[in-house]
């Protein structure tokens, strides 16, 4: 039986409508009907009874590394063998799903083929699974290394465009620039802008015609604003962003993605004490100050209409796997976004940034069947979202992941 019929739930469509009772029917893969569904065509359907629990979208993480394996050292994402850490990444996709996203986009992956080979394999039906883009290891100039072990080095022009090419050789969706440093290395800040305009603009105009796109770690002012006038796709952190990348931003709201990782940052800075390093010692380093930047950035991008998506840097031991949704509850919190406009971009710009609009990120007639039934209202407490309890059914491409009645 491969038709399911959603009956009395509240409809969460990721259109910006508010919710609405109803039905929704999935036949194989796709949504078939939405609101109410003809009787003749549902007939054979599998009921569940939604009871007035909500139905949505499946959800995305826009910056994922199913290669950070929870752990507070940071060498040890080098260290780990590859044997060992291939079932982490592998465990680590399950752990996506089992928390409610179906949509991951790869920011960068510890040892060359981890991610490829974890997109194939959840993509043959081998393993559990969102869908998702596979990165590999991130690009580096001399001396911008953040974690040693997992980056490839390219120094000028055409460096940049040999290890792109490599990349996609291997068989990666996208390619990973790590422009900026990091206040935690202890001798990289954030502010510090390492790679050269030449650079970018080689790495971008290569992967651009072989058909990939290219995100960047990229915090300070001028690497955000290189980013924007090379063509990166998608922007990671900006937590640095000032007036005139502002406005580059804007000006390239229709093309361009900002995720900028917040829960890294609040935890690194509120709850990394325990795996030594304690809040003084983050704030010393810039942390801080870094999540207020961040935060009036962010809300000014907001209201510019710049499209800016939850994920981050999951995977270290105090920003853990399986805690993905925090983001939501940070961009209500901090960010000034309404749930509606946080399950909106975690859904329907997911489905936008997954490069599959019209299919992806909306409960619709015609889109695939990744869904979520939650016990709960995420337009009143977006925080339901981190209860994986509450997450009663799962279904990704109309095939159920997790099921569980309930007992409303």
């Amino acid at each position: 039986m491969r038709k399911t019929l959603f009956r009395d739930v509240s409809i969460l469509d990721s259109t910006g409508a508010l919710p609405y009772r109803g039905d929704v029917l999935v036949d194989h893969d796709r949504i078939v009907a939405v609101g109410a569904a003809d009787p003749g065509v549902a007939d054979d359907a599998r009921v569940i009874e939604g009871r007035g629990r909500t139905l949505m979208s499946g959800l995305c993480d826009a910056h994922t590394h199913f290669t950070w394996n929870n752990s507070g050292d940071l060498e040890g994402l080098g260290a780990l063998p590859v044997e060992e850490h291939l079932l982490f990444a592998i465990e680590s996709a399950r752990s996506y799903l089992d928390s409610g996203y179906t949509m991951c986009l790869g920011a960068a992956s510890a040892k060359d083929r981890l991610d490829v080979v974890c997109r194939d394999v959840i993509n043959a039906g081998r393993f559990p699974g969102p869908r998702y883009l596979a990165n590999g290891p991130e690009i580096a100039v001399t001396g911008g290394e953040l974690v040693k072990g997992i980056t490839w080095f390219a120094d000028g022009p055409e460096e940049m465009r040999k290890a792109v090419r490599r990349l996609i050789e291997i068989g990666v969706d996208q390619i990973k620039l790590s422009m900026t440093g990091e206040e935690i290395t202890g001798t990289q800040r954030a502010e510090d802008t390492y790679m050269s305009d030449e650079e970018v603009a080689a790495a971008v105009a290569e992967a651009h015609r072989r058909g990939k796109r290219v995100c960047a770690h990229a915090r300070s002012a001028e690497s955000v604003k290189m980013c924007v006038r090379h063509g990166v796709d998608i922007v990671y952190h900006a937590s640095f962003t000032d007036e005139e990348g502002m406005d580059l931003l804007e000006s390239a709201k229709d093309w361009i993605f900002v995720a900028p990782g917040v829960n890294w940052l609040v935890a690194t800075l509120y709850e990394a004490a325990d795996f030594g390093y304690p809040q003084e010692a983050a704030e010393a380093a810039g942390y801080k100050r870094e999540l207020e930047t961040a935060t009036a950035a962010m809300i000014e991008m907001h209201r510019r209409g710049i499209r800016v998506l939850p994920g981050g840097d999951y995977g270290f031991a105090w920003t853990p796997h399986g805690t993905y949704a925090r983001d939501l509850q940070h961009f209500v919190e901090r960010f000034e976004f309404t749930p509606m406009e946080a399950i909106l971009a975690a859904t329907a710009l997911g489905g936008e940034i997954m490069l599959r609009p019209d299919e992806l990120g909306k409960v619709q007639p015609g889109y695939l069947a990744d869904l979520l039934l939650v016990d709960g209202d995420p337009l009143a407490d977006i925080t339901v979202l981190q209860d994986k309890e509450k997450l009663h059914y799962i279904m990704k491409d109309g095939v159920f992941h997790k099921e569980n009645p309930g007992t409303r």
